[in-house]
């Protein structure tokens, strides 16, 4: 989660457009109790040049070729980011989704353990081109499925199908990956609130990343060059090789707090605490595809679907 709208633009007027943050306002922050042991993670390793060159010269000779991230297919929102997505078996005559956060959710922030599916929704979402420009206002039906209880997720349901949208405007769907996203992938966070992207590498995988009084599995973290800011909350996290949206952007770390709002922190299987000031993370979407069936439809019962159920 980030910074409340109004600090937003307070920092917009300090910093000026490149720095300034905006976001969905956060609930009020509670408490956390965090397990005992607790350490203070750097967030870049430094290796001497000869080395550091070695490795770049033996990624560069393996990596695959990389795809220009464009915003095509990005939404914006009213206080946060997202995409027009489409799972692997989804038809052109299926009605869109859009995915963003749990917390991006019109109605509030979810409470722990609270998982909202097929709400009625007439939210509206600005449809960017490859340049960032605005082509067209989207409108939801409903909100499909939302939820911040193991992952911060929220999926709509647009009244238009991908048909329209690229009949009406030339512009296709994000595909979601339906695979666990890999360490070292080069990474593009596509931000459609700020029309803004950030480039970097996943860095790993967090057991449970725990924020206030929410908790996520498996998180997503960034190497330290995705500086991302309020206002990319719920921001595809796009594939660089691919072009497929890996994971969606939730997160950060921003003082260097212990598991607060705004400042999650790492846990790890014996319930060890790690804070990372100033890296950011995502939330993973791969387990997604299997829980919409033909039509898009939202299955939570179907074969392989592992979300929170109400």
């Amino acid at each position: 989660m980030r910074k409340p709208l109004v600090a937003a633009l307070f920092a917009l007027a300090i910093a000026g457009a490149g720095a300034a943050p905006a976001v969905a306002a956060p609930a009020p922050e509670a408490p956390a109790s965090a397990p005992a042991s607790v350490s203070v993670a750097a967030s870049v390793s430094v290796k001497s040049t000869d080395s550091a060159a070695r490795t770049a010269s033996t990624r560069a000779a393996a990596a695959p070729t990389l795809q220009a991230v464009t915003f095509a297919g990005t939404v914006s929102l009213s206080n946060c980011s997202g995409s027009v997505i489409r799972f692997p078996n989804s038809a052109s005559t299926d009605p869109a989704l859009v995915l963003s956060n749990g917390h991006c959710l019109e109605t509030g922030f979810p409470e722990p353990g609270e998982v909202i599916v097929d709400q009625a929704s007439s939210r509206t979402f600005g449809l960017l081109n490859s340049a960032g420009t605005r082509v067209a206002t989207l409108r939801a039906s409903t909100v499909a499925y939302s939820t911040m209880t193991d992952t911060d997720v929220t999926i709509y349901q647009l009244t238009s199908t991908y048909a329209q949208i690229q009949s009406s405007y030339g512009i296709s769907a994000l595909t979601v990956a339906d695979t666990h996203p890999v360490a070292g992938t080069a990474i593009t966070v596509a931000s459609g609130y700020w029309k803004r992207t950030y480039s970097c590498n996943i860095d790993g995988f967090v057991y449970r990343l725990k924020e206030g009084d929410w908790t996520w599995k498996d998180s997503v973290r960034y190497t330290s060059a995705c500086q991302t800011i309020g206002g990319t909350s719920g921001s595809p996290v796009i594939d660089n090789a691919t072009g497929k949206v890996v994971a969606v952007n939730n997160t950060g770390n921003e003082d260097g707090g212990t598991c607060t709002e705004n400042n999650p922190c790492e846990v790890d299987a014996n319930g060890n605490v790690t804070v990372r000031e100033g890296i950011n993370y995502a939330q993973e979407i791969y387990q997604i595809p299997a829980c919409f069936t033909t039509g898009n439809k939202l299955n939570l019962s179907a074969s392989g679907c592992t979300l929170p159920r109400p």
